[in-house]
């Protein structure tokens, strides 16, 4: 039996808080948590669609009842297609946080292979993420190679 499920919307406040998790991990973020409130009711509405486009998967804490230790989250997206892609079905990492406790365990690795294996069924041709350094030797591992891509970002 895995102990990875499929997060359910009874489980948005606690992705909200592993991904504060992992924002706060991250070099200049910015630690306020305003933003939660907002997105709790669109989190669960998302994570109540089990066909949708979205999903995430989780680890229940084992010392915490109620608590989650370790989140992977992502999407699939649609791109007009392209060689080794025709389809044009990508899939986009963009939450992977473990409970500070709950930390070199597996759990991460674990989360990880379900959500590859669902990019798989919906006919990912190829997944995206962006890595910390601390969680570059995870993805390496997985078979995820860098690309030099020239992302640029525009707030709206």
């Amino acid at each position: 039996m895995s102990l990875v499920r499929r997060a359910t919307p009874d489980d948005a406040q606690e992705v909200l808080r592993l991904r504060q998790v992992m924002i706060d991990s991250m070099f200049g973020s910015d630690p306020s948590t305003d933003w939660h409130g907002e997105s709790l009711p669109t989190l669960r509405s998302r994570l109540a669609e089990p066909d949708g486009d979205f999903a995430a998967f989780v680890v229940d804490h084992p010392e915490r009842p109620g608590a989650l230790a370790a989140l992977v989250a992502g999407t699939i997206e649609y791109r007009i297609g392209r060689t080794r892609n025709p389809q044009g079905t990508v899939g986009f990492v963009f939450s992977v946080a473990t409970d500070p406790g709950a930390r070199r365990r597996g759990y991460a690795r674990a989360c990880m292979g379900e959500l590859l294996d669902w990019f798989r069924c919906r006919g990912a041709a190829q997944v995206q993420l962006t890595a910390s350094a601390e969680a570059r030797p995870l993805y390496d591992s997985l078979g995820f190679q860098p690309k030099p891509d020239p992302l640029l970002e525009l707030k709206l």
